[in-house]
């Protein structure tokens, strides 16, 4: 366990449990999470792709009631269907009324069939509605997020590769303010290496040169966990290894040419 300067480090061991296994040296950013979230407001969450904003939110959501999670939201249209089966799912009355054969009644229902019955069932309630994985969201879809928050009076987490334009898209104006954004971050040096060695042993990789490979993993991810872990577990594969020794040279090659694929 590190020093108490480590304010976010004095309980890593939670971070450990197997309950969470993939979580490491997160605690500040967990209970951040949970202070926002008991809040019900609305609020942008942003942090480079692989940080681990899905893996977080998996943690806390499940803490609170009432939360509606969305993580595939292509179009108006896919946001909306995904909290109707949401609502169906919970037995909400608005929707077993509306939709008395389950999940084929709602199949056979259009987009504004949809569209009204989510607005009888949201409207000044205490849901609070997660749209994950926001990328260049379209102007309609960011329309549908504005409809959420100001119409319908929904507090509305999005969550985004960054706060910038090319990621957020129109639905950035929502979230004017700097308290309206909380970025989760790669990890530093010490606690990236610490992380590196840790995902090694867990993975059970071995090799004359693990050492360096981790080095080069933690100084070619800049800190991100979700960059670590796939270059590590990619090492295992058997084309990565020679003579005891990682090829970390082609392994990092493939490893971007996969990542820009992606």
């Amino acid at each position: 366990m590190n020093a108490p300067s480590h304010p976010g480090r004095a309980s890593r061991a939670d971070s450990r449990s197997d309950a969470a296994a993939t979580i490491f040296d997160r605690v500040e950013e967990l209970k951040l999470l949970r202070d926002r979230v008991a809040q019900r407001r609305s609020f942008l969450l942003h942090g480079c792709a692989g940080v681990g904003k899905t893996l977080l939110l998996g943690t806390v959501l499940p803490e609170f009631q009432d939360i509606l999670y969305s993580g595939s939201n292509a179009t108006p249209q896919a946001l909306y269907r995904n909290l109707a089966e949401l609502l169906l799912s919970t037995a909400h009355p608005v929707f077993t009324s509306a939709c008395p054969k389950g999940t084929a009644s709602l199949q056979a229902k259009s987009a504004v069939s949809l569209k009204g019955l989510l607005r009888q069932a949201l409207l000044n309630s205490k849901y609070l509605v997660v749209v994950d994985h926001l990328m260049r969201p379209s102007q309609a879809l960011a329309a549908s997020i504005r409809e959420l928050m100001l119409n319908w009076s929904v507090p509305v987490i999005a969550v985004a590769r960054s706060a910038h334009m090319e990621d957020v898209g129109f639905v950035l104006p929502l979230y004017p303010d700097r308290r309206d954004k909380v970025v989760l971050r790669n990890f530093d040096t010490d606690v990236a290496t610490e992380f590196a060695a840790t995902c090694a042993q867990r993975e059970a990789l071995h090799a004359e040169n693990l050492t360096q490979f981790l080095e080069r993993v933690v100084e070619y991810s800049a800190g991100n966990p979700g960059a670590m872990l796939n270059m590590i577990r990619l090492a295992r594969e058997p084309r990565y290894l020679h003579a005891n020794q990682i090829k970390i040279a082609p392994l990092y090659i493939d490893y971007k040419i996969a990542t820009v694929s992606a």
